[in-house]
């Protein structure tokens, strides 16, 4: 006889659905997505905790502790912390302090996968054809744009749901047992890595213009130079220099600030452009 498999009400599977895409909506460097999770788990956790008011609010404190992770993804984390809140209600031994730690425990490698994919791969290939067509003059151009990236985006926030609701935590026990999900997390995170080295060449750009006249001979084009050492080097030069600071521990306004200060006066010397 197949064993039942728990099924997510129909209706708060709509509302996790929907309100994950406002996850980012009260971004904050406290919480960062923290208010946002909750968010999108209140109709569940109404419901779970209907006749228990410290127990909603135990909860409802639970998730709005520190979350931050790709959106897509994030409904996979949301439909498991659903299942559990559930055991937890029920069962008086349940640690409920492992719900953080599970959430925790994904948003590294959830997001360094999610990030390659929807930011590494699909942006990048939704605004190259959108880009193709709008310089044709098509109005396929932004609906290309759209409908590439945000497809695959809201099939995987709505499939995850179900998928993390009724075999997440079953899944990742098997995944940890097997050896599997360590195996994951390292190659996810080789991913994100790469992901981010894809970024730091793409979007910060850094270049000089310097030359260096030696003699008769040709201006030495230091940018020229540099590429033949490693292409945007000053872009990762400048990267690790923030990277640094930051662990060092400084505000982010004070590591904007120098950021500021620094590119102001290297760019009034001539020396980066």
């Amino acid at each position: 006889m197949a064993e039942n498999v728990k099924k997510l009400p129909a209706n708060e599977r709509k509302s996790l659905f929907w309100r994950s895409g406002a996850i980012l909506g009260s971004f904050n460097y406290g919480r960062q997505e923290g208010l946002g999770f909750l968010y999108s788990m209140l109709p569940s956790l109404r419901r779970i905790y209907a006749n228990d008011p410290e127990g909603f609010k135990e909860a409802c404190h639970r998730h709005l502790e520190l979350f931050n992770m790709s959106v897509a993804p994030s409904t996979f984390v949301m439909g498991i912390a659903v299942s559990m809140e559930e055991q937890a209600a029920v069962d008086p031994t349940f640690d409920k302090s492992s719900i953080n730690a599970l959430k925790v425990s994904l948003m590294g490698p959830l997001s360094g996968l999610g990030d390659s994919i929807f930011w590494g791969i699909l942006k990048v290939l939704a605004c190259s054809i959108g880009a193709s067509f709008a310089l044709q003059g098509s109005i396929l151009g932004p609906i290309a744009l759209l409908l590439i990236f945000n497809i695959p985006n809201y099939l995987t926030r709505y499939y995850c749901i179900d998928l993390g609701y009724e075999n997440g935590a079953g899944l990742l026990e098997s995944l940890q047992k097997s050896g599997k999900m360590s195996l994951f997390t390292y190659c996810a995170g080789i991913v994100g890595m790469a992901a981010i080295g894809c970024l730091v060449a793409s979007w910060i750009g850094i270049s000089s213009p310097l030359q260096i006249v030696i003699g008769n001979s040709d201006p030495i084009v230091l940018q020229e130079t540099l590429d033949t050492i490693c292409p945007q080097l000053l872009s990762l030069l400048a990267t690790l220099g923030i990277f640094a600071l930051n662990r060092k521990q400084l505000s982010q306004g004070k590591i904007i600030g120098i950021v500021i200060v620094v590119s102001f006066i290297l760019g009034l010397l001539g020396v980066i452009a």
